[in-house]
């Protein structure tokens, strides 16, 4: 059985510690140097970077959030032992660990971080996927003769790097497909490294819950419980038509998960489905003034990631969560793409006033979706609103200007309420 170790990467015959260096972390499996499709979750990311760019943190609970009425970004493990969780409402995660250091989220600080793993992956492969900031998959079929060393190998040699460069860790997961690799990658957090091959495939999932299926979260969960489907064995008793007649083009998805089965490729040039902007504030509100301002500056923001990425999109997203926790979405198909922040708010505006709901609210988000090219944008123009060709002028003049002498250049006034 193939096997190496973790600290040195020296390969050799199965044994309890590496004949090298005597290091426990060593990694075997019968297809360990066979699998090439592997997920990169780093530990804890914005924890990790603040804690090493400030060793007094070092062994306290860290979280990663807004204030009191926002949600956790992220927690490192010590609150994470407490039951402090990622989406977690800060007031509940503060009653869980009151000695817990909130920290205000350092974008700028995490993306550097990101971008020195992201050149150290591309010196494995072009083969690279990113989710998020903190996590990619990697394609590293037929690399072994380029790097003399099988991907496996090459994978731990990656997190020793992040490690000792840049003082962060990660876990590997790696098997024959992207859906395996990701659930792989979580087994054994942090700092792990868990192989599922294609002949443990079927006994491994058989008695797993589904909600291991990423993107099956807690509404879809509810459907599945409902048909009495909450492991794997479960979805095994159904036909594959019987699955798409119950949940339509999940049940087919679900029908080859259950198998193992995933034919997705790696694709260094996934398309982005949707760009959103939203925000939690620090009180309730219910002021039409407020709450219309903020919907401006939304659609301003989704607006300029649009341009920048020369995108569009068909569909335009209102997102509202009362007191209560209770959400309210709302979105409509435009006429033709748009990418203005004149179009998306008066778009999203009138579908806050469709809700005829009155609030209060402790959250609100607008977003784009049913993204292509933007070429053709906004070209039909309103029959039923004579002005909006003036408004689309004077935007794409705000735009030039911003662009020639910074964001503030210009204001509107709905901006400042």
């Amino acid at each position: 059985m193939p096997a190496f170790c973790r600290d040195c990467l020296t390969q050799f015959d199965p044994a309890r510690r590496c004949p090298s260096c005597a290091s426990p972390r060593v990694a075997r499996h019968a297809e360990l140097f066979d699998l090439s499709i592997a997920h990169m979750d780093c530990d804890a990311f914005y924890a990790s970077v603040e804690k090493r760019d400030n060793p007094a943190l070092e062994g306290k609970p860290v979280i990663i959030g807004g204030g009191k009425r926002g949600v956790v970004s992220t927690a490192c493990y010590v609150a994470r032992i407490r039951g402090v969780r990622s989406a977690m409402p800060m007031f509940q995660a503060i009653k869980l660990c009151p000695d817990a250091v909130v920290i205000t989220p350092r974008m700028d600080a995490y993306v550097e971080a990101s971008r020195a793993i992201r050149a150290m992956m591309q010196e494995l492969t072009p083969a690279i996927e990113p989710l998020s900031l903190d996590e990619a998959f990697l394609d590293m079929t037929g690399t072994a003769r380029l790097h003399g060393a099988p991907p496996a190998v090459m994978l731990a040699r990656l997190v020793r790097r992040m490690k000792t460069e840049l003082g962060l860790t990660g876990s590997i997961g790696l098997s024959h497909n992207k859906f395996l690799a990701k659930i792989a990658s979580d087994l054994d957090k942090p700092h792990g490294f868990s192989v599922i091959g294609q002949a443990e495939t079927q006994d491994f999932l058989r008695d797993k819950p589904v909600r291991m299926i990423w993107g099956v979260g807690a509404a879809a969960q509810a459907s599945l419980d409902k048909a009495g489907i909450r492991s794997f064995s479960d979805l095994l008793r159904w036909d594959q038509t019987d699955l798409v007649a119950r949940f339509g083009g999940m049940g087919e998805r679900l029908y080859h998960l259950a198998r193992g089965q995933d034919r997705r490729r790696v694709s260094a040039h996934s398309p982005m489905k949707s760009i959103s902007n939203e925000t939690t504030f620090a009180e309730d509100t219910s002021d039409p003034d407020i709450l219309d301002g903020h919907i401006w500056r939304m659609a301003e923001k989704v607006a300029d990631r649009a341009k920048a990425k020369e995108l569009a999109g068909r569909v335009v997203i209102l997102k509202l969560k009362r007191s209560d926790h209770t959400l309210l979405s709302r979105r409509v198909a435009l006429s033709d793409p748009t990418q203005l922040a004149d179009r998306i708010y008066r778009t999203a505006r009138s579908l806050f006033d469709q809700v005829g709901d009155k609030g209060p609210y402790r959250l609100l988000g607008c977003g784009l979706s049913d993204l292509g090219d933007a070429t053709g944008a906004d070209k039909l123009g309103d029959l039923l609103d004579p002005d909006a060709g003036q408004r689309s002028k004077a935007e794409r003049a705000t735009d030039a200007i911003r662009g020639k002498f910074g964001q503030r250049a210009i204001v509107k006034g709905r901006a400042l309420r």
